[in-house]
């Protein structure tokens, strides 16, 4: 298992000191991966966790000129809101920028709201189209490729794209979400697949939806991630975390690896800098090493 952290670039207690006692932190214990949060003009109803937010991809690239061991990704970019031309190219000078350490995590959203505020409530209704094209559209853009794009959001024939990623088309995206539809997306078309705040057993009945979907289109069954929150007790009504004492966790992560899981990107409940790294730095020492050892 290979352990990752979500950096603290959303909510009240974000701040950049947050996101480098996090990354600092990360890097010396020698985990994989930090990831960031993406959100830009959410209502008031989702302000107290999203209402303050560091942009994601920006984020990463200031974190990525400060820790040349780490790898870069996001938790997950929501495409549908964005014009995946754009993202296309900041995604791909990312990854020119920290030499080949982007991983691209994306998603469909779920803030209708949302979507209104920034202009793309056309694209609500069809947000999974629109994630399915963007992919296909990336890789397209990322292979080098001057031929011609034909699609149903997006048609260019005179065009020229560069730099492009250091492995081309090859940059891992994997995707996240929860419905079937997202399911047989990451299956036909991710690298990957990303759960958040689901336990084993949720997963367990996903896999067989997700390598059927893998199947279909000739494609490996995708790498297995989840994002885990860490927390003293389990709450009723937030969703799935590591909780209690260490052999509790341990045990959660065993169950993990036992459906394949190859990588746990894990939430924090600290904010404040000192308290972030110790919390980190207590799991690394009581379960970390455990798993890995």
């Amino acid at each position: 298992m290979k352990f990752g952290l979500i950096l603290r670039n959303t909510g009240a207690g974000s701040s950049t000191e947050a996101i480098e006692a996090g990354a600092e932190t990360a890097e010396r214990l020698g985990w994989e991966t930090v990831w960031t949060t993406d959100h830009v003009l959410v209502p008031q109803s989702a302000a107290a966790e999203y209402g303050r937010t560091f942009e994601a991809i920006e984020t990463l690239a200031w974190v990525g000129a400060r820790h040349s061991r780490l790898k870069l990704g996001t938790s997950v970019i929501v495409v549908p809101q964005r014009n995946a031309v754009l993202l296309a190219k900041e995604l791909a000078t990312l990854d020119v920028l920290s030499e080949g350490r982007l991983i691209v995590g994306v998603g469909v959203g779920w803030n209708e709201t949302e979507f209104a505020n920034l202009g793309a409530s056309d694209r609500f209704s069809r947000r999974g189209a629109y994630l399915d094209e963007t992919i296909r559209l990336w890789r397209h853009l990322w292979s080098g490729s001057s031929a011609p794009f034909e699609g149903a959001f997006h048609s260019f024939r005179d065009f020229v794209f560069g730099p492009v990623p250091v492995r081309g088309e090859g940059v891992p995206i994997v995707v996240g979400g929860a419905s079937p539809a997202a399911l047989r997306r990451a299956g036909a078309l991710g690298d990957g697949y990303h759960a958040t705040r689901s336990g084993p057993d949720v997963l367990a009945g996903r896999i067989p939806i997700i390598r059927a979907a893998a199947d279909g289109a000739g494609r490996p069954m995708p790498a297995l991630s989840a994002r885990v929150a860490v927390t003293t007790e389990r709450t009723e009504g937030t969703g799935y975390s590591l909780a209690c004492d260490p052999a509790s966790m341990l045990g959660e992560i065993r169950a993990f690896e036992g459906l394949g899981v190859e990588h746990l990107a894990l939430v924090f409940e600290a904010t404040e800098p000192a308290e972030l790294t110790a919390a980190v730095e207590r799991f690394d020492q009581e379960v970390v090493k455990a798993a890995v050892g």
